[in-house]
């Protein structure tokens, strides 16, 4: 989970693979709708959002074995949501970093329908983990093998 740019992509592709598990890009379950919207510059609100929570957790609740979303899951009532529409326990690795990190990398990349314009509206929205919920966060300035080592360290320890 996080901020457009983050490396969701990148990192749960390296993770699944390293884990012998399966990739979902949440990219891939919105709504056409929902990729116009952001496509032309405007930030999706909570309306356009349920839908695609709503798959994200189903999309979840289905599948059998390490299965990894990448999903922004910026609000602590949208992993809540998810979680429950999953019915299982869901652990969400915040891939942080700093928005001007992040900012560099969304320029850099090419043939993503987010525009790196609303980056700073990612940053407004987001809820970072609480400490009572089953997340953790993983810092992005780090290569991408370091990323995933962390994170099955992280696994590791956590058996559930």
């Amino acid at each position: 989970m996080g901020v457009s740019g983050c490396g969701k992509t990148t990192v749960g592709a390296a993770l699944a693979l390293s884990l012998g598990g399966i990739y979902i890009d949440g990219d891939d379950l919105h709504p056409a709708a929902n990729v116009a919207k952001m496509s032309s510059g405007q930030p999706l609100t909570d309306d356009d959002r349920w839908p695609w929570l709503n798959l994200v957790g189903e999309r979840l609740r289905t599948v059998s074995g390490i299965t990894i979303i990448g999903c922004s899951a910026l609000k602590r009532r949208y992993r809540d949501h998810i979680s429950r529409v999953a019915q299982a326990p869901v652990l969400f690795l915040h891939l942080a970093g700093s928005q001007e990190l992040i900012g560099e990398r969304m320029v850099a990349r090419s043939g993503h329908f987010m525009p790196p314009a609303l980056l700073h509206s990612q940053f407004e929205a987001l809820e970072p983990p609480a400490g009572d919920e089953l997340a953790a966060t993983i810092s992005i300035g780090q290569p991408l093998d370091r990323v995933v080592r962390e994170i099955t360290t992280l696994l590791e320890g956590d058996k559930t």
